[in-house]
């Protein structure tokens, strides 16, 4: 059976939700093994993922509108860190952000800012705990990425 893992960080319960049906869906509809990272049982360590993984990150930012103001992440750095460290980022397919969009521009800001930071792409976003929609729409997603990761690992290049 074929494995993904998601990293993650859940702190209000709304990306854990989303993680466990998610996980679900992929192990239901993939014949998908998913490996669950909660970086918040983590406790600030880090070490090497010798798999492909998937971070899923929340949104969390000081005030403001995330224009003049507002763009500094609080509260889910850990996740950040645990990318950076051990070159954990080479192994990441992409993020997936999630957010209220009630913050307008704020909205899976901190996403963008790992993908920009990383040099992975966003793959996607949903809202809140996220809808059977999403899960089905960011699960396809992950499977194309994942697909996309082996085929590039798999390709020989020809003599020269």
């Amino acid at each position: 059976m074929p494995q993904i893992t998601l990293v993650f960080i859940s702190l209000s319960g709304n990306t854990l939700s989303f993680v466990k049906r998610l996980s679900l869906y992929l192990a239901d509809n993939y014949d998908y093994h998913v490996k669950q990272i909660n970086i918040k049982d983590l406790k600030h360590e880090t070490f090497p993922v010798k798999e492909e993984f998937v971070a899923i990150l929340p949104t969390y930012l000081e005030g403001g509108n995330g224009v003049d103001s507002g763009e500094a992440e609080i509260l889910t750095t850990p996740l950040g860190e645990f990318i950076a460290a051990h070159g954990n980022a080479q192994r990441c397919l992409g993020i997936i952000g999630s957010g209220n969009k009630n913050f307008n521009h704020q909205y899976c800001l901190t996403a963008k800012q790992y993908a920009k930071r990383f040099g992975f792409p966003l793959l996607g976003d949903f809202e809140l705990r996220g809808t059977p929609d999403d899960i089905s729409r960011l699960a396809q997603v992950i499977m194309e990425a994942s697909s996309r990761h082996s085929s590039n690992d798999t390709q020989t290049l020809p003599n020269s």
